[in-house]
C-alpha cells in the first residue's frame, strides 16, 4: 500500500481580478497558508502558466516549479478541462462554448476544436516538462442531447458517436503515451463520459489505450446515484487523479435527477463543501489505499451555499484528517509464531 498525497486544491473556482487571487503569488501564499501542499493548474489561466512556454521550454518549466515551491507547494497536474470539452462537442453548444477559445476562432467549430486538440497536446507536452505523470481533463460530448431522447435514438447512433469520439482521442492519447503522461478524464454529466459503461465504450474505441484513465470524482456518481465506491473496486487500474468534493442527493415528490432547470440552491442533487454533503469519504480513501493509489487528494471546491474562502479554509484540513497513513506491517504481528513449511504440515496434520 501506499500514502496519498494532499491536501491540494485545484485553482480554477478561486482565480479572480481581485488579490490574493489575481496573481500566481498571491494565490499561492493565500492556499500555502490554509495548509495546501500541493496545486492543480487550469491552463487557460495565463497568471498561473503559460502554456505555449511550458510546453516549449523544459528552462521555463523548471523555473515556475520553482515559482511554486518558495510557497511550499507542488504542481499536481495541469487541467484542460476547457479546451478538452472541445475536442467533441455538439453543436447545440457551439455559442456557449465560444466561451471557452479564443476570439479567433468563435463562430468556426472546425478551427475551433483544431485548436483545442494543440492545447491539450501542449499540455501533456507541458505537465512531462514538469515532470507530471497525470493530467486532467474533459473528453467533450457529441452525444449528450441525446442522453435520454425522444423520439428515441436511431440504431446505431450512440456507437457512431463514441467511434468519432475514440477517432478524435486516439492521437492524443498516443502523444500523451510518448510524453509518458496519463489523461485523466473527469466521468462527468454532460459529458459523453459520465459513468463507468461509458467509459468503457469509450476503450474499446481507443484499443483499451494505457493512457486513457479516469480523475476520480465522487460528486457526480452521487448525483447519479451510483456507488461510487464500488466504482473504485471496479475502475481502481484506470484511477490516477482524484477530485475530493462533496455533494448530497436529496430527492422529493417534486424534482429529481435531471434538476427541473433549477438553480444549484433548489436542485436535488448539488455540490456542497467537504463535510457538508453525503460521500463517504472515510471510504473513499480506505479504498484508494487499499489499491494502492499514491497521487494527489485535490480538493474542486463547488458549493451553492458557502462562501469560497471558508469552503477554501475547512478543506485542507478535512483532506489531512482524511489521508491515511499506509502502514507496512499487520496488526498482528506481535502474536507472529514463525513457523515454516514443516510446522506448518504439522500444525494441518499432514506430517
Amino acid at each position: 500500500m501506499k500514502t496519498i498525497k494532499g491536501p491540494a486544491v485545484f485553482l480554477a473556482q478561486f482565480m479572480g481580478a481581485e488579490a490574493p487571487f489575481n496573481t500566481l503569488d498571491g494565490i499561492c501564499k493565500y492556499m500555502a497558508d490554509l495548509g495546501y501542499k500541493g496545486v492543480q493548474i487550469p491552463t487557460w489561466e495565463p497568471a498561473l502558466i503559460d502554456l505555449d512556454k511550458a510546453a516549449e521550454s523544459k528552462t521555463y518549466c523548471d523555473e515556475l516549479k520553482g515559482r511554486y515551491a518558495a510557497h511550499g507547494l507542488e504542481i499536481t497536474e495541469l487541467s484542460t478541462h476547457l479546451q478538452g470539452q472541445l475536442v467533441a462537442s455538439h453543436p447545440a453548444y457551439d455559442e456557449m462554448y465560444d466561451g471557452f477559445a479564443p476570439k479567433e476562432v468563435h463562430g468556426k467549430p472546425a478551427e475551433r476544436q483544431k485548436w483545442a486538440v494543440d492545447q491539450v497536446k501542449k499540455a501533456a507536452t507541458a505537465s512531462m516538462n514538469l515532470g507530471l505523470t497525470a493530467h486532467a481533463t474533459f473528453p467533450g460530448a457529441l452525444l449528450w442531447p441525446f442522453v435520454y431522447p425522444w423520439p428515441q435514438r436511431p440504431a446505431g447512433l450512440v456507437e457512431a458517436g463514441f467511434a468519432e469520439l475514440g477517432k478524435r482521442w486516439m492521437p492524443i492519447l498516443d502523444h500523451f503515451d510518448s510524453c509518458g503522461v496519463d489523461a485523466c478524464y473527469e466521468l462527468h454529466p454532460g459529458e459523453d463520459l459520465h459513468d463507468g459503461v461509458t467509459f468503457e465504450r469509450f476503450l474499446k474505441e481507443v484499443n483499451d489505450h494505457p493512457r486513457a484513465n479516469i480523475i476520480y470524482d465522487p460528486s457526480h456518481f452521487v448525483l447519479q446515484c451510483m456507488d461510487y465506491l464500488e466504482f473504485i473496486d471496479i475502475y481502481h487500474d484506470r484511477i490516477k487523479a482524484f477530485h475530493v468534493k462533496d455533494a448530497e442527493f436529496i430527492p422529493s415528490g417534486r424534482a429529481g435527477v435531471y434538476g427541473s432547470y433549477s438553480g444549484w440552491t433548489d436542485r436535488p442533487g448539488r455540490f456542497r463543501s467537504l463535510g457538508d454533503g453525503q460521500v463517504d469519504f472515510s471510504g473513499i480513501f480506505t479504498r484508494l489505499t487499499k489499491y494502492g493509489f499514491d497521487g494527489w487528494a485535490v480538493m474542486e471546491w463547488e458549493c451553492a451555499f458557502k462562501a469560497p474562502s471558508q469552503g477554501a479554509a475547512e478543506g485542507a484540513p478535512f483532506i489531512a484528517k482524511h489521508i491515511i497513513q499506509a502502514t507496512d506491517k499487520a496488526f498482528d504481528d506481535f502474536a507472529d509464531s514463525g513457523a515454516d513449511d514443516a510446522a506448518n504440515r504439522r500444525i494441518l496434520g499432514l506430517s
